[in-house]
């Protein structure tokens, strides 16, 4: 498989952004298009998307919370391509592009089940709270980038 990296500035390519994640929560986990597409999508968001053969199969995003720090998820990578580091590849691309903007702090809210996937990628607890994001059990954690 060769995959192809995209840093969606293009409606097209948000397109891609969102095609993964209807299939990858709300198809799979029922979540609403309305609670799946919340205000901070669309002007002042960016977007990762991954391409497997013009397909898109993952996909993230970002935005600013203050001119230090932005907020990084709806980390999604469809089901039949887990496994494969792709939550991996995006969340790095995106570290890039972050870094290439000025912000020197990424925070993401995690599910619980996930913690140990940020943990590899350099996150940390910011506390041991668990908050509640839908259905799910989330921490809050972040990094800091150099």
């Amino acid at each position: 498989m060769s995959f192809e990296v995209l840093r969606a500035t293009e409606e097209w390519q948000r397109a891609g952004a969102y095609s993964v994640r209807i299939q990858g929560m709300n198809r799979q986990h029922h979540i609403s298009l309305r609670d799946e597409f919340d205000d901070r999508d669309g002007d002042g968001c960016r977007y990762i998307v991954l391409l497997d053969d013009e397909y898109p199969v993952a996909t993230c995003r970002f935005y600013e919370l203050d001119g230090k720090s932005v907020m990084l998820g709806r980390v999604v990578v469809l089901p039949e391509y887990r496994g494969k580091h792709l939550g991996s590849k995006v969340i790095e691309e995106a570290e890039k592009w972050i870094a290439e903007l000025g912000y020197s702090e990424v925070r993401i809210d995690s599910r619980v089940v996930a913690t140990g996937f940020y943990e590899k990628l350099g996150y940390s607890r910011i506390d041991n709270e668990v908050i509640k994001s839908w259905s799910f059990d989330c921490i809050k954690m972040h990094k800091k980038l150099s």
